[in-house]
């Protein structure tokens, strides 16, 4: 027999009985029944019952061991009697009685408890990871991700990409977040990089003739925590392609999300097909770029029934103009239906919670016998009250909330609303995987602090019209090939077709205030790799800890990785980051100059 085990705590069965075994692994717990000792023995792949009774040769010891103890077991494979049957465990049909016990590990007084899942606090779960990673949910979404990871691959493969690594020392690139910075001791005074994201090697992969290429791609951004994003480093599904259309980038995502969560969705319905909503869209029907399509309800204009009405303070607001771009800088009145919510109880909670968002408060009409109630209803009077139920479908039981006043500066509370008013009224489903692309972005917005045009996103991205559209129309009514895959709210990614075309990149960076020799300076590789012949390409990298923490039905990314920082950014087990040592300085040729 094996020394250590000749089965894993998760393998036995029914046919099993009568056997001799021998299991290794923690002690999960031990149980007292009269005489009887119960020993649930746990390793990586699942927990057995193990039992010793006076008369066992290993009573003795099985006294002495504790919790999370590390210890090796003898014994026959016994079926358990039909009221001792436990259906929640695969192996709870049948127990071990222990002919033998040898403690390999003893365990000290924990820190934190393995058995169950308490709600600890987390920089004692991170501090002592190693044992919560004990813990069996946390254990369970760890494997998870692993399968996840696995499958991804393989649809991958499947779909014709080939995996390549890029580079993790390279040089810095302003990507939007602070660069992780490494010293050269073998260059005095110069500093690597860790990637953002493997953006401009993506790129250059297609420059040098590989088609599609796929990496499970880690990130390092200097920034602050996130639930949806870990301090320091992520994973991404990083791919590219060449010679493709937004739609052929489309079609060989879909497949690989969709399947993916079908795998993985324990049975929950996902997108069959995922829908395209334009950014503006997207921004006016449900405030936001990331849209949840879980909760039915869409916002609209409602301007028209204020313009000149009876409710002063809205028509008042109507009254003067902004002299500002289309409708985002105008000023507006937003309606925002509620189904279900037609009470003055939950209406005055709604306003109440819009006053603790820091916003004057929420305008309301609900409907009761057949009537509009409210002061904003009284104001507009019952001819308006009604025109608006109707065009609304709203009855009897039902609410609309208002938000007014010019659309960029309200739109992320309205979005905000729309999200309270589905949680509350439990409108939001939560049983499905609701996808959609968002697309058309703009490629440059106002940057009111600097009072000039910058790039909205993406600076890589091909503008709708090329050369043309940069040349010959207004920068801020320029559309960008760009776009973002979102899934219950979540954005799991953003992806671009690629501009390029070196006159083309010129011309944009010269647009948002860029000479040519910024290019050469920040983005020289790629740049001149473009003067020798690109293929238009695309792609996109979709974060592998949202997926994951989406499948495994958490809000925050520290459950689904295996050894993440605090919110601090540091690494309480091993005690990162440390300061250098004087002999480290000297071989780097720096000097700390610390803050006061």
């Amino acid at each position: 027999m094996h020394r250590y085990r000749s089965h894993t705590c998760g393998a036995l069965r029914e046919t099993d009985v009568g056997e001799v075994v021998r299991l290794s692994g923690w002690v999960h717990r031990v149980r007292d029944h009269g005489g009887l000792l119960f020993i649930d023995l746990r390793d990586h792949y699942g927990v057995t019952q193990c039992v010793a009774d006076p008369d066992s040769p290993a009573f003795a010891a099985a006294e002495t061991v504790r919790a999370e103890w590390v210890i090796r077991v003898d014994g026959e494979v016994k079926a358990r009697t039909a009221e001792t049957i436990n259906d929640r465990l695969p192996t709870g049909h049948v127990e071990i009685f222990i002919r033998e016990i040898e403690v390999l590990s003893a365990a000290a007084e924990l820190p934190l408890p393995v058995f169950g899942e308490p709600d600890y606090p987390e920089e004692t779960r991170l501090k002592y990871r190693f044992l919560d990673l004990r813990r069996e949910q946390l254990h369970r979404n760890i494997v998870l991700r692993s399968e996840i990871i696995s499958s991804i691959r393989r649809r991958m493969v499947d779909a014709g990409f080939t995996e390549f690594q890029t580079p993790i020392l390279t040089a810095s690139s302003p990507e939007g977040a602070r660069d992780f910075l490494v010293p050269s001791r073998m260059h005095p005074g110069k500093v690597y990089a860790l990637p953002q994201a493997p953006q401009q090697f993506k790129q250059l992969v297609m420059v040098a003739g590989f088609d599609r290429y796929f990496q499970i791609a880690p990130c390092f951004r200097d920034e602050d925590a996130r639930a949806d994003r870990s301090p320091g480093e992520f994973y991404q599904l990083d791919l590219e392609m060449s010679f493709v259309t937004q739609d052929d980038v489309f079609n060989a995502v879909e497949p690989v999300l969709r399947g993916l969560f079908e795998e993985f969705g324990d049975g929950r319905h996902v997108t069959p097909e995922f829908p395209r909503i334009p950014y503006w869209r997207a921004m006016r029907l449900y405030g936001t770029d990331k849209p949840d399509l879980r909760n039915p309800i869409e916002m609209s204009d409602a301007s028209h029934h204020f313009r000149g009405s009876g409710f002063k303070v809205f028509a008042k607001l109507l009254e003067s103009r902004d002299s500002g771009r289309e409708w985002f800088d105008n000023a507006e009145v937003w309606a925002i239906p509620a189904r279900g919510g037609g009470s003055r109880a939950f209406c005055d909670r709604m306003n109440a919670w819009a006053q603790g968002e820091g916003q004057p408060g929420l305008g309301y009409i609900f409907f009761r016998d057949g009537e509009g109630a409210g002061p904003i209803a009284k104001n507009l009077g019952e001819t308006v009250t009604q025109q608006l139920r109707q065009e609304l479908d709203l009855h009897d039981g039902d609410a609309v909330f208002f938000v007014a006043g010019v659309p960029k500066d309200f739109v992320d509370f309205a979005g905000r609303a729309r999200t309270r008013i589905g949680d509350v009224l439990e409108l939001t489903a939560t049983d499905r995987f609701d996808f959609c692309w968002v697309v058309d972005f703009p490629m440059f917005e106002w940057d009111e602090d600097e009072k000039k045009i910058e790039f909205s996103h993406n600076p890589f991205s091909m503008p709708q019209g090329g050369l043309d559209a940069l040349e010959n129309k207004d920068p801020l009514d320029v559309l960008a090939w760009q776009y973002d895959v979102v899934c219950n709210g979540v954005e799991l990614s953003s992806g671009a077709i690629r501009n390029h075309l070196p006159e083309i990149m010129k011309k944009a960076f010269a647009i948002a205030g860029y000479g040519e020799e910024v290019l050469e300076e920040k983005f020289g590789g790629m740049y001149r790799a473009f003067q020798y012949g690109a293929p238009p390409h695309g792609g996109i990298a979709p974060g592998i800890d949202r997926i994951v923490m989406l499948l495994a039905g958490t809000e925050n990314i520290r459950e689904v990785t295996m050894f993440p920082m605090n919110q601090r950014a540091e690494d309480l087990m091993m005690g990162a980051p440390a300061a250098p040592t004087l002999r480290q300085l000297r071989e780097l040729h720096i000097r700390l100059n610390l803050p006061e």
